[in-house]
């Protein structure tokens, strides 16, 4: 599976932005999708989780009322919608794949990952 995460840019404290994740090379619905998160000298960790099959989705704390993953079934395409934005938030967000139903939450059940894309949130 090959991920191509896009759509971080530079958006105001409060304002919203939406980043996609397009998966290709083998369908995806069996799979979890997951969003992951870095800054500079810390684990990347997670934000949130899709099973591509019944759309059920999993969150972390911090993001929970604030962040929607979604899927499009049309390209495989996984969305992440983020709203009420944070200078917190501000990180390298990546795209991640895992075969079955499970929503992890730890990166090391994820056996795909994109590039990643940068999200800087101005206070």
């Amino acid at each position: 599976v090959q991920l191509q995460a896009s759509g971080g840019g530079l958006v105001q404290a409060g304002g919203s932005l939406r980043v996609s994740c397009p998966a290709s090379g083998r369908t995806v619905s069996s799979y979890t999708m997951g969003w992951f998160r870095q800054v500079p000298g810390k684990e990347r960790e997670f934000v949130a989780a899709i099973r591509w099959g019944d759309g059920s989705t999993a969150y972390a704390d911090s993001v929970k009322g604030r962040f929607t993953i979604s899927r499009g079934n049309a390209k495989n395409t996984v969305f992440l919608q983020m709203n009420n934005l944070k200078s917190e938030d501000t990180a390298v967000y990546y795209c991640a794949a895992r075969p079955g139903a499970a929503l992890a939450q730890r990166r090391g059940f994820y056996d795909y990952w994109g590039q990643g894309t940068q999200l800087t949130v101005s206070s």
